[in-house]
């Protein structure tokens, strides 16, 4: 389907420590064709690498960049700050490691269209370049890492509880209030819920694909999961009625997994041959790992199969910790409350 007259879009981008990927996210951006009207918004973090050199390059070659402040570098409080500077009424949010297909804000704009939804998204298409990305993307792909959830592995066009990025009405972002600063992480979901709350709809559609670069190194994807645990928990803290299995699964994995190994060093200490039955569930997650990458990294080349069981294990393991674990400092609320109509 075509429209008539294509809507002019704003492209929103927060921007931190992005020297390796940013010049091809934004690159994409540019190349799409787009028929109308189409601006990029850079709100650049204070980063310690060469990001906002790249940055000023870029905006000096196009003057369709404009780069703002974002100062506290953190993403949602980057989003608001972008979206309070675009001119257009179509928000499309890109992430600075994030690479849009050829075609995805056309394509976006017409499903915007056609299901009538405040946001839309698609398929966050992990690609990996060395061993250790390639099996964190196979992780992000696969049940044996985050269950494969729509967005990571694709499935039928229809509504949504929430879409990777996503390409918005402004009105919906200004009836909500917009992102909610105090949410570090995870602020996409709980806006999408907040959006869904208000009546709004949000639409997945297959034919919708970012490729995400992810994490390189085993310390980076540690982090990022023991911060993503952190931050689910006080999502489910704010809104327990979002609770589900899988986002309970790392948690009560970790638990069990504790609880095992403990009981089996106990029966060795006392000679307990019941008790070192507990050795069963380390020695079971550890198998079930292994011949669960062996199935779902047959494609792999050897040195990214070889990474994949310890990928799988850091992911599930540093979510539940970091759920468990918690926020040591509760986020202090935004100025704004979400839900109260946001100033442009």
């Amino acid at each position: 389907m075509s429209l008539s007259s294509w809507p002019p879009v704003s492209v929103v981008m927060p921007v931190l420590n992005e020297e390796r990927h940013l010049e091809e996210a934004v690159g994409r951006v540019l190349d799409q064709e787009y028929p109308g009207e189409l601006e990029v918004v850079l709100a650049i973090g204070p980063s310690k690498d060469r990001t906002q050199a790249i940055a000023a390059r870029l905006a000096e070659a196009d003057k369709r960049i404009t780069i703002v402040a974002n100062p506290t570098g953190k993403t949602p409080a980057g989003l608001n700050t972008g979206i309070a500077h675009a001119r257009h009424d179509i928000v499309v949010r890109v992430d600075g490691h994030g690479v849009l297909t050829q075609g995805y804000i056309t394509r976006a704009v017409e499903v915007l269209h056609e299901s009538g939804a405040d946001n839309v998204g698609g398929v966050m298409a992990a690609e990996g370049r060395t061993p250790i990305e390639m099996a964190v993307a196979c992780a992000y792909r696969s049940r044996l890492g985050l269950g494969a959830s729509t967005f990571h592995q694709g499935g039928k066009a229809g509504p949504a509880d929430t879409v990777y990025l996503g390409v918005f009405r402004r009105e919906a972002l200004e009836r909500v209030g917009g992102f909610d600063e105090s949410m570090h992480r995870a602020q996409d979901w709980e806006l999408n819920y907040r959006i869904r709350k208000t009546g709004g709809l949000i639409w997945f559609s297959p034919d919708l694909s970012v490729t995400y670069r992810p994490r390189s190194s085993l310390k980076d994807v540690a982090k990022q999961f023991f911060h993503t645990g952190q931050w689910r928990r006080e999502v489910i803290r704010r809104h327990p009625e979002t609770a589900n299995k899988r986002y309970l699964a790392p948690p009560v994995a970790v638990v069990l997994l504790a609880l095992g190994t403990i009981l089996g060093i106990i029966g060795l200490a006392t000679g307990s041959a019941i008790l070192d039955l507990g050795f069963l569930a380390p020695l079971g997650y550890a198998l079930l790992l292994i011949f669960g990458s062996a199935m779902e990294g047959r494609y792999l080349p050897w040195k990214a199969l070889f990474w994949l069981p310890l990928i799988c294990a850091t992911m599930h393991i540093s979510w539940g910790l970091g759920f468990l674990i918690g926020l040591q400092e509760r986020p202090a609320p935004p100025a704004t409350a979400p839900g109260a109509p946001a100033s442009a």
